[in-house]
């Protein structure tokens, strides 16, 4: 089956790559979660602009990549979360939170699906999280939680 990735799947391909796949991951994995849609020939329209916008987000080489990274690791980025009074947050950080936190900070923008959390942020206080900017390229980035 021939699909058009919409999304970067690991080890499959980026946005707008055409790829070939069996039928049953593309029919039950890839297309019902919005990660892919069949190619056809009308579709070589959406791969150009799948590939625009894929253009517009990512790193052009990694020169960039390295200046990203130097940005990302000289922020130190305050998260604002509702905790109770022995510091443990109500719920957890999420990695929208930590994009709105970097933007918030000054930092470049970052695709949230290139944050890789170890584990759950649930409590107050200094965490560290990587930053995927290229595919040689992970940035450390320091956060430091607070009570709201």
């Amino acid at each position: 089956m021939k699909l058009i990735l919409t999304q970067e799947v690991s080890s499959l391909g980026a946005p707008g790559d055409v790829v070939e796949v069996k039928d049953g991951y593309g029919r039950n994995y890839l297309m019902p979660r919005g990660f892919a849609i069949r190619w056809t020939k009308g579709t070589e329209k959406q791969i150009d602009s799948i590939k625009k916008a894929r253009s517009v987000r990512d790193v052009r080489d990694l020169g960039h990549a390295d200046e990203i990274k130097s940005q990302l690791e000289a922020l130190t980025v305050r998260v604002p979360a509702q905790a109770g009074s022995t510091g443990r947050l109500f719920g957890a950080v999420t990695v929208a939170d930590i994009v709105a936190a970097v933007k918030a900070a000054g930092g470049p923008d970052i695709d949230k699906r290139r944050i890789q959390v170890d584990q759950p942020i649930k409590a107050i206080g200094p965490h560290e999280v990587q930053v995927k900017v290229h595919d040689e390229v992970q940035a450390r980035l320091s956060l430091d939680v607070f009570p709201s």
